[in-house]
């Protein structure tokens, strides 16, 4: 069923993604060109250059980015007794451990870098702290060495100690992200003087934290939220357009939008 509902999220993703409109609108256009109806022609070129500048027009994601990453708010890591924390959590969405990598023998890294580098802050800050870090692959038909294990090379060429280290290498989403950890968390992390588990420091990118925090509160797991990877400012750009930023913006919120959908519909949240 898990596997059903992967692969369904992913499909409705990319059709729902304004961009993969834009071909569709064009193609449609070309096909009523060629039966001599230039009206319905004009009409889906229309949408089409619609499309491209809804993407565009930063303000028309970035309103809707802004509340997911603003939803839930940045803790002050300074102010947090470091004796209060159980461990660090690191979720997977930012390398790329596929054939490429394989090949090349160099880890590579998303935009979503920042989950990475935070990492291994926090890790260095930290020696005494155990850091589970979490995640296969986010792809239907994965290659090469799962995120976790890529993260395991990273961890080893910055020099860390592994002495602390966990990986959780079967995830292919958020939900099984927790699932496979909770034990984990359980075995490894540090608890209170009655036995009972201290939170966790949980990164991951700030429009992905909302989700994130709900599925941890669903399985019971207390976590202290460290967002980063932000892609908005405090106010909005009102005359900004810039169409590759645009695309990044519109992948985010639909993706996340499609998963607060579906684990709200299937109880996971």
């Amino acid at each position: 069923m898990d596997t059903i509902f992967f692969i369904f999220s992913k499909v409705v993703q990319f059709c729902i993604e304004p961009l993969n409109w834009v071909p569709i609108f064009i193609l449609l256009a070309l096909l009523f060109l060629s039966l001599r109806k230039p009206h319905l022609c004009k009409r889906f070129l229309i949408l089409a250059l619609m499309d491209l500048a809804l993407i565009g027009w930063l303000p028309t994601s970035e309103v809707f980015l802004q509340v997911l990453e603003n939803a839930v708010a940045k803790v002050d890591y300074a102010k947090i007794s470091k004796d209060g924390v159980g461990g660090i959590i690191i979720l997977g969405g930012a390398i790329e451990g596929g054939e490429i990598a394989v090949d090349r023998g160099e880890i590579s890294i998303y935009s979503s870098a920042e989950r990475v580098t935070k990492a291994f802050e926090l890790i260095r800050q930290n020696p005494s702290l155990p850091f589970i870090f979490s995640g296969y692959s986010g792809r239907i038909s994965p290659k090469g060495i799962s995120e976790a294990d890529a993260f395991k090379q990273l961890v080893k060429e910055q020099g860390l100690s592994q002495e602390m280290a966990h990986y959780e290498n079967r995830s292919r989403n958020t939900y099984e992200n927790v699932l496979y950890m909770k034990p984990m968390i359980q075995e490894f992390g540090l608890k209170k003087g009655a036995g009972e588990l201290k939170p966790w420091l949980l990164i991951t990118s700030a429009s992905h934290m909302y989700r994130s925090v709900k599925i941890f509160q669903k399985q019971g797991i207390e976590v202290i939220p460290v967002p980063v990877d932000y892609q908005t400012a405090t106010t909005l750009h009102w005359g900004e357009f810039d169409f590759e930023d645009g695309v990044q913006n519109w992948n985010k919120l639909v993706h996340e939008v499609i998963g607060l959908a579906g684990y709200w519909v299937t109880g996971k949240i």
